[in-house]
């Protein structure tokens, strides 16, 4: 991965936070029963944490100052009672949250990864993986306090501060309202500073995810980075990240933690109100020390869950651009797609046809311009040509990993826009050079050509391809476990298993992009002997520079420019003495 592309912010489209948050919290509709047991645990809570103010208020005026020992005992234990069945409320209420919360968090990890499998290749030509990786799992964490703080924080506090200010103006208006008066600051600064501290966070994520997709990549090429002893370089690289991601937290922490101060600031004038006011009351005897001493439990009932809904605020601030990254992906459209019309191939012969085709990958420069051809079912046609002539590229347009700008490609008699695209790849077996191999068995990575492949099917492509030798000498034959990509493996190996599994799949069109190019000259001979067995009767088309793999195609495609320049078997056009003459001439003087 390039310093350029791992500083590369990405882009992230600007949508309003309620709209954010309403989308969020529209997942925890699918639990409407659970979220009515907690709403009921909830309001029996407040009411029990409500009246303890109104117990103690009863027992100061009619117990201790009338010195009533018995109701003192009875409103005692009334309390106990009462506290000892929040304790058990609280404990269901933050468990049954916590389940809900879980569940939530799977769900929009399955709908994102889901999502993903449909986005089309070139959404991940222009996204780093770890980027991506980011998002499916570190961003979609961070969700995980807002779920929970939305019902456990965000619901009982808010319900409990209208309830607390409603028995205090029933108590008293003139105490109440000296605790009111700095409400007005407080949701001032609260607001003020959750829009620049939501922009920061923002930053952080964004930063955060470019030191993930640094960190992947050169994982993934750890070998090129020792082979050139390049180490220094990525650690002063992943350094400049570290301190990038380290400088945009503390720009966000800086702006947060003026939350804190603004509650207690709000916090402590309220107080210093209320009491003065008291204390005025009481001289005049307008109030009893029972009443004011229950107002000043309310007040710290009051502020207590302002307090929580301050840091609730805050953690909101703080992961709500983890929930924006999350959707922004989820509403990613992918480029290709069924149309509403798109039908099941039947069985196919295995026709391909390109009738004017031109395509280009960024809309600029045309990579293929006013291409034609057709290749008859059962024909071999080997593509040829430079580098970036656009060879691979008219392989991925028949599995129509993108679509063309002009033309039609046609399979048999069916335009491949109007073929779904699960039935559409799946006629064709595509094999390229870089073959991935999963963690897991031999014959799991063989199986996944074809999920319901029997061991018989498997074995009998693994011995067409020749794999099947090499196979059985490893230390559990088939049920071999091999790292990801088979890193045990040697670079034949892998491919032969890449071309087993390519083969168990028993494609009407079988495409090879370069498939045995990093296949010593022995193993190819042998490969290329089950080819000739396999491939009977399948069209295929072979994109190679090796000599001998092409010179047996039926047919040979000259790619320069974007186009056919020329067009016949290997016999007629090394007689033309033309651009393939010179490719051949040119590759056996290597």
């Amino acid at each position: 991965m390039s310093i350029n592309t791992a500083k590369q912010d990405e882009s992230l489209r600007q949508v309003s936070k309620t709209n954010t948050n309403r989308r969020l919290f529209r997942y925890l509709l699918g639990y409407k029963r659970k979220i009515t047991i907690i709403l009921m645990i909830m309001a029996v809570s407040i009411a029990i944490i409500t009246t303890n103010p109104i117990i103690f208020e009863v027992m100061i005026n009619d117990c201790v100052l009338k010195r009533n020992v018995p109701g003192l005992i009875g409103y005692a234990a009334l309390a106990i009672i009462l506290n000892v069945i929040l304790v058990f409320l609280i404990r269901k209420r933050m468990r049954m949250m916590g389940e809900i919360s879980n569940d939530i968090l799977m769900k929009i990890r399955r709908e994102l990864y889901t999502h993903l499998q449909k986005l089309s290749i070139s959404f991940f030509d222009s996204r780093p993986t770890g980027k991506i990786l980011a998002r499916l799992i570190g961003d979609i964490n961070s969700l995980r306090d807002v779920l929970e703080a939305s019902v456990i924080t965000l619901l009982p506090e808010f319900v409990t501060i209208i309830t607390v200010a409603v028995i205090m103006l029933i108590k008293n208006s003139r105490l109440a309202l000296a605790v009111f008066l700095t409400l007005p600051i407080l949701f001032a600064g609260i607001t003020l500073i959750g829009h620049f501290a939501h922009g920061k966070w923002q930053i952080h994520r964004k930063k955060t995810s470019n030191v993930n997709a640094y960190v992947y990549e050169n994982f993934s090429g750890i070998n090129v980075i020792q082979s050139f002893t390049a180490e220094e370089r990525s650690i002063q690289t992943f350094d400049g990240l570290l301190n990038e991601q380290k400088k945009s937290y503390l720009d966000a922490v800086k702006i947060q933690d003026a939350f804190e101060s603004v509650l207690n600031i709000s916090w402590a004038l309220g107080t210093i109100l209320l009491y003065y006011i008291g204390i005025i009351l009481l001289g005049n005897n307008t109030v009893e020390i029972g009443t004011f001493i229950a107002f000043s439990t309310y007040l710290g009932m009051f502020w207590a869950p302002i307090n929580k809904l301050g840091q609730f605020y805050n953690k909101l601030t703080t992961n709500l651009s983890g929930a924006e990254r999350v959707f922004e992906l989820i509403d990613q459209k992918p480029d290709i797609t069924d149309t509403d019309q798109a039908k099941i191939l039947p069985d196919i012969q295995g026709r391909i046809e390109f009738r004017n085709v031109t395509f280009c990958y960024d809309r600029d420069e045309e990579v293929l311009s006013n291409v034609s051809f057709t290749i008859k079912p059962g024909e071999t046609v080997a593509l040829v040509g430079e580098t970036g002539a656009g060879k691979s590229t008219i392989a991925n347009l028949i599995s129509r990993f993108y679509d063309i700008q002009k033309g039609k490609i046609w399979i048999d008699y069916d335009e491949i826009r109007q073929v779904t695209i699960n039935n559409l790849r799946s006629v064709m077996g595509i094999m390229t050079q870089d073959n991935f191999l999963f963690s897991g068995t031999v014959r799991d990575n063989i199986r996944y050509g074809k999920l319901d492949a029997t061991d018989e099917e498997i074995i009998t492509a693994c011995k067409a391809v020749h794999a099947h030798d090499f196979i059985m000498a490893m230390e559990n034959g088939y049920d071999t476990e091999i790292s990801e990509r088979g890193s045990r493996l040697s670079i034949g190996q892998k491919q032969l298993i890449a071309f087993a599994r390519t083969m168990v799949s028993s494609p009407r069109i079988l495409i090879l992009d370069e498939a045995t190019s990093n296949i010593d000259t022995k193993t190819e001979r042998l490969v290329q002997m089950g080819i000739e067995t396999l491939l009977k009767g399948r069209t295929s088309i072979v994109i190679a520079h090796r000599l001998s793999t092409i010179k047996k195609a039926d047919r040979i495609f000259v790619i320069k420019d974007g186009k056919i320049a020329e067009e016949g078997n290997h016999g007629q056009l090394m007689n033309q003495k033309g651009i393939y003459y010179n490719l051949q001439k040119a590759a056996l003087e290597l």
